[in-house]
């Protein structure tokens, strides 16, 4: 089967840094932001660059800079949990930081899964009470400067 849910999926945050590639964004060390609930649409989509001629009867449409997007997590507050630390404590400063996440999209256990490695600053770390009811949440938004997909990779079963 070639598609599946993003039960498994993992988020994580590394250092400040201003490494702009795989090799060099694969190699930082990263902690896990637990209890994630949601990863919203983010990568690379080229800006819509508009002309209206004068004389010209419709607007053109030109292709412009790539915006690799906002990155939104949203995750149940947990004071105690590291990853969660880290990021809020990234929201404090104007740095970039390293994001990773993890697909859980392998076919098999031989299989490499889909890798997102990110570089930007943390935007804000906003909470939601809400009612009685609700577990208490925050959604983080980093801006990703830097944007690199690792594709999963599926091997031959010996």
């Amino acid at each position: 089967m070639s598609i599946g849910t993003s039960e498994g999926s993992t988020v994580f945050i590394g250092p400040v840094t201003d490494e702009n590639d795989l090799a060099g964004l694969e190699g930082l060390t990263y902690v896990e932001i637990g209890n994630v609930e949601s990863i919203g649409e983010f990568g690379p989509q080229k800006q819509d660059v508009t002309f209206t001629p004068l004389k010209g009867p419709s607007v053109q449409h030109l292709v412009g800079a790539v915006d690799n997007g906002m990155l939104p997590i949203v995750y149940a507050h947990d004071p105690l949990d590291a990853g969660q630390m880290a990021l809020r404590a990234a929201s404090a400063t104007k740095f970039e930081y390293a994001v990773k996440i993890v697909l859980t999209d392998e076919a098999d256990a031989n299989d490499t899964p889909t890798t997102f490695y990110a570089r930007g600053p943390v935007f804000g770390n906003r909470i939601n009470i809400g009612g009685a009811n609700d577990v208490r949440k925050r959604t983080s938004n980093v801006g990703l400067n830097v944007f690199v997909e690792d594709p999963g990779a599926a091997v031959a079963n010996p």
